[in-house]
């Protein structure tokens, strides 16, 4: 990784820090009311071919002890009203400040993968994880929607799964390869923006549609 992005990270993520700092205060203090403990989901996810890390989120989904695999329909029950809320706007990523700092992560790159998946590509993923996983990237950007919508579909852990690993992974990963060719600390600050201008609409537009007067007929 070069030495000019790891400064950016280290910088700007203490420069987010200040303001922020009393935000994840009162977003843990918001879940230890409505959830209860832990406030924090932490899981393994992976940095090199064998090299792993805990990566830390604020809670979004009730606790279940055989979790395991990505999110689909199957886990859309789970998650909390509050979650769906902190998801929306991504604040629920906001503990990964402190992976950042520490060196596990970026601001962009790859999402950190399972291992089971890095074990399943390693030639690829060989390739990919010589940059840090990131909070945001360019299969993250692009992608993240549709993945989505295909896994919304998925009413099982083994259909989600199966169907991430046969339709989604190949696609994020020639992405991540993509960015792995060309980063730059302007593609950084470009996937950056556009995150955060995605993230913005999509919640400008939810207020709008709650804003829209029905109309009806009266009678």
């Amino acid at each position: 990784m070069p030495l000019s992005k790891r400064i950016f990270d280290i910088t700007f993520a203490i420069v987010l820090l200040i303001p922020v700092l009393l935000l994840m205060l009162l977003i843990a203090g918001a879940l230890l009311l409505v959830q209860g403990r832990p406030i924090i989901y932490s899981a393994r996810r992976m940095s090199g071919l064998n090299q792993s890390f805990t990566l830390w989120k604020f809670r979004t989904m009730s606790v279940e002890q055989s979790d395991y695999g990505v999110t689909g329909a199957h886990k859309n029950g789970r998650i909390t009203p509050f979650g769906h809320f902190l998801r929306r706007t991504r604040i629920d990523e906001l503990p990964q400040l402190f992976n950042i700092l520490r060196g596990d992560m970026s601001f962009v790159g790859p999402r950190p993968p399972n291992r089971e998946h890095v074990e399943q590509f390693p030639t690829v993923y060989a390739q990919v994880l010589k940059s840090r996983p990131g909070v945001t990237g360019m299969a993250t950007l692009i992608y993240h929607q549709h993945e989505g919508k295909i896994l919304s579909a998925c009413t099982s852990p083994e259909a989600t799964e199966t169907v991430y690993r046969r339709r989604c992974l190949p696609a994020k990963l020639r992405l991540d390869l993509i960015y792995q060719r060309h980063r730059s600390i302007l593609m950084d600050l470009w996937i950056m923006w556009q995150t955060v201008r995605i993230v913005t609409v999509g919640i400008d537009r939810r207020k709008g549609r709650a804003r829209r007067p029905k109309i009806g007929v009266q009678g």
